[in-house]
Formats: structure tokens, C-alpha cells, sequence
């Protein structure tokens, strides 16, 4: 499921149809959606490397983290920063999102070589103004573009910090403009459900076309708040728990997917959940709702079954034509065996007589009884 919504941001959308939209939402009882967040990022990084995406670039609106923690995570996740410059833009609101620093530019670009940033980075100082922020975006994509016609991608990593500091109408509104613009090919961001009210939630699934939502592996008991006394179970939730998702199609229906999230030393990990709850197993056929093989029972039962042409030898004359000699002459030669089923048989009812060519053909072939005719 997670690579499903990989590749529904790197397929991006129609020409004329809104760029496909992910929310991830998590909360304090299942604090893994940085961890999702970062997983897109970097599968979605690989596309575009690969030259496998739709978007020709990547613009990443840094809130709650620094660019050098995104470029180290892009570098040890295996992805090449060589060319960053190139394909990635990151418009840093983390340094300083105020414009309470010294320099008073509203941002300025810096674009360095060094291995530790080789990425270009844009300094945004004025996060309150959702105007500025979506025409800092347009620029920093249209320059990754340059003037080859192609789209890119963008990625925010806290929606619930731009609600700090803007409307949510200038935020809903600069999201929806990012969808709508002719050179943006996929975005989504991570939301912190439980920092703001359901009314607030559900604007942001409205203008979303995933919605990735993370909930607790074990809820508390009771209704009651995780405590020091079951610290066990808090620490299990912080590395494990469900991820489901809503998929909305072109047609107007949801699809609902569900999985396990595991957060690992070596990496997050997916697996799928059966609609009973349980894990499904990684086997090589796939779950379907019938047998695919038959029981010992009923290998006997169709073992079993009297053909419709074959008689089995149940006290009626077994003919057998070989060619040679006339339907008449063969009946005269066969020998009947007189059983007490035949004696009892009435004359006057009709039979199907079959008479197969030979002892060594196969009752299903399909060799065509004129082949040996000389015509």
C-alpha cells in the first residue's frame, strides 16, 4: 500500500486534472509520521534520479527540520547528491521563519559545492504570509525546470507548523493553488491530527486525493491515558502501529487500505493486514477467497466419476472398432456377458453406443479421424 501511494505521486496527474495530493496524518499516541514523511520523500527522490517520475525536480518547504537533515537523509538512504542542485530546492522556513535575524532580505540563496550541503537552498524569512511562500515555491520549481516544459514535485514536512503562524483559509488556500498549478506534478505534507480540531482535519482531507492516516497498535484499556505503569505498551506504539489509508478515485469511490508500520534500526517497514486483522504472510501465491488445490477427499470423488462414453465394463458387450472390420462383423464377434443388469434391461429403450477407433488412443483426442485418407 505505502508503494501504491509511491507511485500515485510519481505516475502525477492528467494534463488539466489537480496534482495528486497525501496527507499524513499522525498523533501523539502514534508519533511515526515524520518517519512515513521521509520514507515518500526519498522513494519519490529515487524516481526522479531514475528518471521514472512524471516531476523533473523537487521543491521541499523545510519547517520543523533543517535542509543539512534532509540531505543526510537523502545520502544515506543511497541517493546521490552530486547533481542535487539539479533536481532538489530546499526553501529553509526552519532557520528562521520570522525574519527576526539579522539580515533583513526576505530570502537569499545559497549554493554550495561542499559535500556537506551540495543542494540549493533558499533562506525564507516570512512563513505569515502564504502569498510569498507560494510564489517562493513557483520560483524555486521553474528554476529546476529551466526552459524544458516539465513539472516537479513539492514536500512539506509540517502543515501544523504553518497553521502556527497563518490562517487556515491562507493555508488551505496555498495548498490548493500548488494542485492546480499546470507545473506541479504530485505533493503532500504531514499534519499533526491531534494538535488542531476535527473541523480543521477535514479540510485538509477534502482537498486531498490520499489520505494517509497512522493509529496506536494497542489503545489504552478503559479509555484511560497511557501511564508510567504500562510504559511497555507506550514504547511499543512508538515503533508500531496501523496505517491506513484512502484512496479516492476519478470516479468518486474510496478505497480503503490498511497495513502494519514498523519502524526498524535498518529502515520502516509495511506489512499487510487481512480484514480480520491479521498480518498476512509474505508467501508466493497471492490471498484469494478459494482453494486453489484439491482436497485428498475430493481427488477421490473425481477419480470416481463414470464418464459419460465409457461404460466400465458393467456387463454390457465392450466394442471396439479397429478399422478393419464392419460395424455388423463386430457385433457379431463381441462377446456378451450375461449379468443380471443386462437380462433385466429393456430392449426397448434406446443407447448412446461409443465406439473408440482403438485400446491406445486417448479418449480426449483431438487427431482428426480423416488424416489417413488419401483424397
Amino acid at each position: 500500500m505505502a508503494d501504491s501511494i509511491c507511485r500515485t505521486l510519481r505516475d502525477g496527474g492528467l494534463e488539466g486534472e489537480h496534482a495528486p495530493a497525501l496527507t499524513i496524518k499522525d498523533r501523539i499516541s502514534s508519533p511515526l509520521g515524520l518517519d512515513v514523511f521521509n520514507h515518500v520523500l526519498a522513494q519519490l527522490s529515487s524516481f526522479i534520479l531514475a528518471g521514472k517520475s512524471q516531476s523533473r525536480g523537487l521543491v521541499l518547504v523545510a519547517l520543523t527540520r533543517s535542509p543539512s537533515f534532509y540531505l543526510e537523509l537523502l545520502k544515506s538512504g543511497g541517493v546521490q547528491l552530486n547533481s542535487a542542485q539539479k533536481w532538489i530546492h530546499i526553501l529553509d522556513c526552519y532557520s528562521d521563519p520570522l525574519g527576526w535575524k539579522d539580515n533583513p532580505s526576505r530570502h537569499e540563496k545559497a549554493n554550495t559545492a561542499t559535500d556537506e550541503n551540495p543542494g540549493t537552498v533558499a533562506l525564507f524569512r516570512d512563513v505569515k504570509d502564504a502569498n510569498k511562500l507560494f510564489c517562493s515555491v513557483s520560483e524555486l520549481g521553474k528554476e529546476l525546470l529551466g526552459p524544458i516544459k516539465g513539472r516537479f514535485s513539492v514536500a512539506i514536512d509540517s502543515v501544523s507548523e504553518m497553521l502556527r503562524h497563518a490562517s487556515l483559509t491562507s493555508v488551505a488556500s496555498f495548498i490548493s493553488k500548488l494542485r492546480s498549478h499546470d507545473q506541479v506534478s504530485s505533493i503532500f505534507w504531514l499534519l499533526h491530527s491531534d494538535l488542531h480540531e476535527a473541523k480543521i482535519a477535514a479540510v485538509f482531507d477534502y482537498i486531498s486525493s490520499m489520505i494517509a492516516s497512522l493509529e496506536p497498535m494497542i489503545h489504552p484499556s478503559n479509555g484511560e491515558r497511557l501511564s508510567s505503569e504500562n510504559r511497555s505498551l507506550r514504547n511499543e506504539n512508538l515503533s508500531r502501529g496501523n496505517f491506513s489509508v484512502r484512496f479516492k478515485r476519478r470516479n468518486g469511490r474510496v478505497r480503503q487500505m490498511c497495513e502494519e508500520i514498523s519502524v526498524e534500526q535498518s529502515g520502516i517497514k509495511f506489512t499487510p493486514v487481512s480484514s480480520d486483522g491479521q498480518a498476512i504472510g509474505g508467501g508466493p501465491l497471492p490471498k484469494v477467497q478459494f482453494n486453489l488445490e484439491l482436497s485428498e477427499k475430493e481427488q477421490m470423488d473425481r477419480a470416481s466419476v463414470v464418464l459419460p462414453f465409457e461404460h466400465q465394463g458393467n456387463g454390457k458387450p465392450i466394442q471396439i472398432y479397429d478399422g478393419r472390420r464392419s460395424l455388423a462383423d463386430t457385433r457379431t464377434n463381441t462377446v456378451h456377458v450375461p449379468t443380471e443388469a443386462s437380462e433385466a434391461a429393456d430392449p426397448r429403450k434406446g443407447e448412446i453406443i461409443y465406439l473408440r477407433d482403438s485400446d491406445d488412443e486417448r479418449p480426449d483426442s483431438d487427431e482428426d479421424p480423416d488424416d489417413d485418407l488419401d483424397i
